[in-house]
Protein backbone atom coordinates (compact mmCIF):
# COMPACT_ATOMS: atom_id res chain seq x y z
CA UNK A 1 0.00 0.00 0.00
CA UNK A 2 2.96 2.39 0.70
CA UNK A 3 3.89 1.68 -2.63
CA UNK A 4 1.31 2.36 -4.35
CA UNK A 5 0.56 6.09 -2.39
CA UNK A 6 4.11 7.00 -3.73
CA UNK A 7 3.67 5.91 -6.88
CA UNK A 8 0.48 8.12 -6.63
CA UNK A 9 2.12 10.86 -4.98
CA UNK A 10 4.84 10.82 -7.85
CA UNK A 11 2.09 10.53 -10.61
CA UNK A 12 0.47 13.87 -8.82
CA UNK A 13 3.77 15.41 -8.64
CA UNK A 14 4.55 15.47 -12.26
CA UNK A 15 1.02 16.03 -13.64
CA UNK A 16 1.40 19.47 -11.61
CA UNK A 17 3.70 20.36 -14.06
CA UNK A 18 0.91 19.89 -17.07
CA UNK A 19 -1.24 22.76 -15.74
CA UNK A 20 1.99 24.92 -15.28
CA UNK A 21 1.55 28.21 -17.49
CA UNK A 22 4.40 29.72 -19.22
CA UNK A 23 4.26 33.69 -18.31
CA UNK A 24 5.52 36.11 -20.62
CA UNK A 25 8.53 37.58 -19.68
CA UNK A 26 8.36 41.85 -19.14
CA UNK A 27 10.37 42.14 -22.44
CA UNK A 28 7.78 40.28 -24.70
CA UNK A 29 4.62 41.86 -23.12
CA UNK A 30 6.38 45.17 -23.58
CA UNK A 31 7.37 44.95 -27.20
CA UNK A 32 3.29 43.46 -27.77
CA UNK A 33 2.39 46.66 -26.18
CA UNK A 34 4.67 49.10 -28.28
CA UNK A 35 3.76 47.03 -31.48
CA UNK A 36 -0.66 47.74 -30.54
CA UNK A 37 -0.26 51.53 -30.36
CA UNK A 38 -0.94 53.63 -33.36
CA UNK A 39 2.14 56.61 -33.15
CA UNK A 40 0.36 58.80 -35.86
CA UNK A 41 -2.52 59.22 -33.44
CA UNK A 42 -3.03 61.27 -29.89
CA UNK A 43 -5.98 59.77 -27.33
CA UNK A 44 -6.91 63.70 -27.23
CA UNK A 45 -6.04 66.43 -29.80
CA UNK A 46 -4.67 69.72 -28.17
CA UNK A 47 -6.81 72.01 -26.61
CA UNK A 48 -8.20 75.04 -24.76
CA UNK A 49 -10.47 75.47 -21.74
CA UNK A 50 -13.26 76.19 -23.71
CA UNK A 51 -12.90 73.65 -26.11
CA UNK A 52 -12.52 71.12 -23.12
CA UNK A 53 -16.01 72.12 -22.43
CA UNK A 54 -17.56 69.52 -25.39
CA UNK A 55 -17.84 66.24 -24.78
CA UNK A 56 -17.54 64.91 -28.57
CA UNK A 57 -13.91 64.78 -29.54
CA UNK A 58 -14.62 65.60 -32.78
CA UNK A 59 -16.01 68.89 -31.89
CA UNK A 60 -13.06 69.43 -29.33
CA UNK A 61 -10.90 69.22 -32.13
CA UNK A 62 -12.68 71.46 -34.21
CA UNK A 63 -13.23 74.16 -31.72
CA UNK A 64 -9.43 73.96 -31.42
CA UNK A 65 -8.26 74.42 -34.68
CA UNK A 66 -11.23 77.33 -35.49
CA UNK A 67 -10.26 79.09 -32.47
CA UNK A 68 -6.36 78.87 -33.33
CA UNK A 69 -7.03 79.80 -37.19
CA UNK A 70 -9.16 82.99 -35.60
CA UNK A 71 -6.59 83.86 -33.13
CA UNK A 72 -3.57 83.75 -35.72
CA UNK A 73 -5.79 85.72 -38.16
CA UNK A 74 -6.56 88.37 -35.59
CA UNK A 75 -3.06 88.53 -34.77
CA UNK A 76 -1.50 89.06 -38.43
CA UNK A 77 -4.84 91.11 -39.19
CA UNK A 78 -2.11 93.95 -38.57
CA UNK A 79 -1.64 95.46 -41.90
CA UNK A 80 2.44 94.54 -41.77
CA UNK A 81 1.56 91.50 -43.98
CA UNK A 82 -0.97 92.89 -45.85
CA UNK A 83 1.19 95.68 -46.94
CA UNK A 84 4.45 94.04 -47.32
CA UNK A 85 3.13 91.60 -49.21
CA UNK A 86 -0.34 92.15 -51.40
CA UNK A 87 -0.65 89.42 -53.06
CA UNK A 88 -0.44 86.89 -50.36
CA UNK A 89 -3.52 85.56 -48.80
CA UNK A 90 -3.38 82.30 -47.21
CA UNK A 91 0.07 80.89 -45.30
CA UNK A 92 0.19 77.65 -44.00
CA UNK A 93 2.02 77.49 -41.11
CA UNK A 94 3.30 74.89 -38.68
CA UNK A 95 2.39 74.47 -35.29
CA UNK A 96 4.10 72.49 -33.05
CA UNK A 97 2.44 72.22 -29.59
CA UNK A 98 5.24 70.79 -27.06
CA UNK A 99 4.37 68.26 -24.48
CA UNK A 100 5.19 71.76 -21.57
CA UNK A 101 2.07 73.62 -23.56
CA UNK A 102 4.84 75.94 -25.64
CA UNK A 103 4.02 76.48 -28.78
CA UNK A 104 6.34 77.37 -31.94
CA UNK A 105 5.14 78.62 -35.56
CA UNK A 106 6.98 77.85 -38.78
CA UNK A 107 5.68 79.74 -41.90
CA UNK A 108 5.14 76.56 -44.46
CA UNK A 109 5.95 77.81 -48.15
CA UNK A 110 6.63 75.44 -51.35
CA UNK A 111 10.03 74.75 -52.30
CA UNK A 112 10.47 76.90 -55.08
CA UNK A 113 9.28 79.89 -53.89
CA UNK A 114 10.61 83.66 -54.93
CA UNK A 115 7.81 85.23 -54.86
CA UNK A 116 7.70 85.88 -51.20
CA UNK A 117 10.82 87.30 -48.78
CA UNK A 118 10.12 83.25 -46.34
CA UNK A 119 12.76 85.07 -43.67
CA UNK A 120 10.93 88.35 -43.91
CA UNK A 121 7.21 86.22 -42.92
CA UNK A 122 9.21 84.17 -40.97
CA UNK A 123 10.15 86.62 -38.27
CA UNK A 124 6.79 88.53 -38.60
CA UNK A 125 5.39 85.41 -37.30
CA UNK A 126 7.60 85.10 -34.60
CA UNK A 127 6.85 88.70 -33.67
CA UNK A 128 3.33 88.88 -34.12
CA UNK A 129 2.45 85.20 -32.32
CA UNK A 130 3.61 86.18 -28.98
CA UNK A 131 1.36 85.64 -25.51
CA UNK A 132 -0.88 82.74 -27.31
CA UNK A 133 -2.95 82.06 -25.15
CA UNK A 134 -2.81 78.81 -22.69
CA UNK A 135 -3.15 75.75 -24.56
CA UNK A 136 -3.17 72.33 -23.29
CA UNK A 137 -0.73 69.66 -24.78
CA UNK A 138 -2.12 66.51 -26.60
CA UNK A 139 -2.53 63.50 -24.57
CA UNK A 140 -1.05 59.72 -25.63
CA UNK A 141 -2.09 56.96 -23.11
CA UNK A 142 -2.46 59.66 -20.29
CA UNK A 143 0.76 61.45 -21.14
CA UNK A 144 1.07 64.96 -22.83
CA UNK A 145 2.77 64.37 -25.77
CA UNK A 146 4.29 66.93 -28.78
CA UNK A 147 2.30 67.07 -31.86
CA UNK A 148 2.28 69.07 -35.26
CA UNK A 149 0.51 70.21 -37.62
CA UNK A 150 0.07 72.41 -41.00
CA UNK A 151 -2.87 75.12 -40.36
CA UNK A 152 -3.69 77.07 -43.32
CA UNK A 153 -3.97 80.89 -42.09
CA UNK A 154 -6.05 83.10 -44.37
CA UNK A 155 -4.56 86.87 -44.53
CA UNK A 156 -6.77 88.40 -46.77
CA UNK A 157 -10.41 88.21 -46.76
CA UNK A 158 -12.23 90.12 -49.53
CA UNK A 159 -15.44 92.54 -48.63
Amino acid sequence: MKKISLLLLVLIMQSCQYFEKQVPSEKELLEQQIKEINWKEVDQYPSIVDCEKLTDPVQQKQCFFEFLASTIQQKLSVDTLKILFPKLDTIEVKVTVNSDATMQFEPQFPKDTVAYDTIKIDSILKIKLVDFPKVNPAIKRGIPVKTQFILPVIIKTEK
